[in-house]
């Protein structure tokens, strides 16, 4: 029986550090974003809650599918255990790209 793949996606958004586990990763249907399906939350079975996973949990319930910009997408890792979820704050000095990723050639339209 092959085990399914697994991923930790880390990303900036509104100047907090998302991690997040899914099962399913890709390029999508919406160009430039990420598509992340098949979101992973720890199943907690002891009394023992962690208000970090509960607080990314909360956020992205009933979320069946995310678009994540590239840009804003800091590492991709295949795992083989899931760690915690969470969101933290900001350490150092990391922003997002200013600038679009993507510009139309001159001469169609835009000029």
């Amino acid at each position: 029986m092959t085990a399914r793949l697994l991923y930790r996606i880390v990303f900036l958004n509104q100047g907090k550090i998302y991690e997040i586990y899914a099962r399913s990763i890709s390029n999508g249907d919406l160009f430039g974003f990420i598509e992340v399906q098949d979101l992973v939350f720890g199943e907690r079975t002891t009394v023992v809650v962690d208000p970090a996973e509960e607080r990314i949990k909360s956020e992205f319930a009933g979320v069946q599918r995310t678009y994540i910009p590239m840009h804003a997408i800091m590492r991709i890792d295949q795992v083989e255990k899931q760690g915690v979820g969470k969101i933290s704050s900001v350490e150092g000095n990391v922003t997002q790209f200013p600038m679009p990723m993507y510009t139309p050639p001159r001469g169609q339209g835009n000029d």
